[in-house]
């Protein structure tokens, strides 16, 4: 998924950065407010993750600065702020969830699994279309029970079409969520990606549909049914 990491300070911004990498993820970072008002403004995030304490001012004012432009993505705001008062006024500015520095990485990642969980309505850590299954934490993605052999690139965009069931992604929203803004991949690439999925997809209860000039659309696909 894409993510956008709005932390000044670097070695944790890039202790987050690469522990996401790690589990897949394409992350941006963004040390300074003007920064991440031209990601946000730019490219569309599945997840921001926001620090308060921001050289240019507060984090919080970037997270209303969101909100007010209807701006609906998912905020898990770091802070070193002790007081109750910054928790409550986060939340009450429109954040999914809360930590204090210093944090453990494995915690982040999985407040960040359950956030994505809650906006996509599933319950446990499995992204589920009919037959199809994909564990978030493990990376592994099953038709039937059994296991697809997936790239991590092919992982990350499975997870974006789960995440996005039914709705349509445009190519240039597809290249940002998959390579990031410093990629110099392309709409091809794309379809070469999609491609390689649809092939390893056959048999699963998820179609991915090309729609011609807007992008493509995952819905999931009627499943067979045995007569009693």
């Amino acid at each position: 998924m894409h993510f956008l990491v709005v932390e000044d300070t670097a070695d944790v911004a890039d202790a987050i950065i690469e522990r996401l990498g790690r589990g897949g993820h394409c992350c941006d970072r963004a040390p300074s407010l003007e920064d991440a008002r031209h990601f946000a403004a730019t490219s569309a995030y599945d997840l921001m993750i926001l620090d308060i304490n921001l050289p240019d001012g507060s984090g919080l004012d970037f997270l209303r600065w969101l909100r007010q432009r209807k701006n609906a993505v998912p905020v898990l705001v770091l802070t070193a702020r002790l007081a109750v008062d910054d928790k409550i006024g986060a939340l009450d500015f429109g954040a999914d969830d809360y930590m204090v520095k210093p944090f453990d990485l494995g915690e982040l990642e999985a407040r960040v699994r359950a956030i994505v969980r809650r906006r996509t309505g599933e319950a446990g850590a499995t992204l589920s279309a009919g037959n199809l299954d994909f564990d978030m934490a493990t990376r592994l993605a099953t038709v039937d029970g059994a296991p697809l052999q997936l790239t991590p690139r092919e992982q990350l965009l499975l997870e974006i079409f789960l995440v996005n069931k039914g709705r349509v992604l445009e190519k240039d929203e597809l290249v940002m969520r998959l390579f990031g803004m410093d990629a110099d991949a392309g709409p091809n690439a794309i379809e070469l990606y999609v491609g390689r999925l649809r092939r390893k997809l056959s048999g699963a209860n998820l179609e991915i549909r090309t729609l011609r000039g807007l992008g493509y659309q995952a819905l999931v696909t009627r499943q067979d049914t045995i007569a009693p």
